[in-house]
């Protein structure tokens, strides 16, 4: 009795603690202050403009364009796109307007949408039209032959697909937002990349675009640590536990006293 009591004491106390290391890590972001709204989209990739997570951008265009917005997705993170069209007065449209969101990443190959309404079709009497595009989680290494999301700068790309020609060239406000979330240690793969996937400036030097600095604001991760280190040591722990639980349990109390010493 005396073995359970320190084994279920030794339980309790391990535990504890593991729940408070996985909480500690758990809390990875504090609290900041709100980003400036961002006013202006380029128009191609090499002039995309740079937000980050959960910062606001508007741009005034004309009715296909093509705006571009740059922004950062670090390992582990699972990444929404937001867009909204505002778009012009009902009696100056002629037809319905077809609009989408691409999002491509650092390489520029366009990446699939697991959730959301990458595309939707504007009634001609409607004021405006939302789409969404939720992305694979974010893994911090990848075969070369395949498609996954990998860290670096990835890119937003908003333009109608189909519309009437009478209606080109009529003044729309386009909103764009991004936001992250951390998809935790069951996504987590091993390995890593050598530098994340982010554009950098010309041959000559003098190519520096604003999309080169875009990267998370406290830095690219490694690529080794994940939530399952945590897992892996508690489930150790358990394991041991386990053992000496049941040793415990089925050692029994010891030779009969009944029973000669030469038996």
């Amino acid at each position: 009795m005396r073995t359970t009591r320190v084994v279920r004491r030794f339980a309790v106390t391990t535990g504890a603690a593991l729940l408070a290391l996985t909480g500690a890590a758990g809390s990875a972001a504090a609290d900041g202050e709100t980003p400036e709204k961002v006013t202006e989209a380029g128009t191609s990739f090499r002039t995309a403009t740079a937000i980050r997570p959960d910062q606001q951008a508007t741009a005034e265009a004309s009715t296909g364009d093509y705006l571009y917005w740059a922004f950062p997705v670090d390992t582990g993170q699972r990444a929404t796109v937001h867009a909204t069209v505002k778009l012009p007065e009902a009696a100056a449209r002629h037809a319905a307007s077809t609009w989408q969101v691409d999002v491509y990443d650092g390489l520029r190959r366009r990446q699939a949408c697991r959730l959301g309404t990458p595309t939707k079709t504007a009634a001609q009497d409607v004021s405006s039209v939302s789409l969404s595009c939720t992305l694979r989680t974010v893994r911090s290494w990848s075969e070369q032959w395949a498609n996954d999301p990998l860290p670096g700068t990835y890119y937003l790309r908003l333009t109608v697909t189909d519309l009437k020609a009478d209606d080109l060239g009529l003044p729309v406000r386009a909103e764009a937002k991004v936001t992250t979330t951390d998809a935790g240690g069951a996504q987590a793969v091993d390995g890593a990349l050598a530098e994340p996937l982010v554009p950098g400036a010309g041959a000559d030097g003098s190519d520096q675009r604003r999309t080169a600095a875009v990267e998370p604001e406290d830095g690219w991760s490694g690529g080794w640590w994940s939530s399952r280190w945590l897992w892996t040591a508690a489930g150790g722990v358990l394991a041991a536990l386990a053992g000496v639980g049941g040793y415990a349990l089925t050692r029994g109390s010891g030779r009969p006293a009944r029973v000669p010493q030469g038996m």
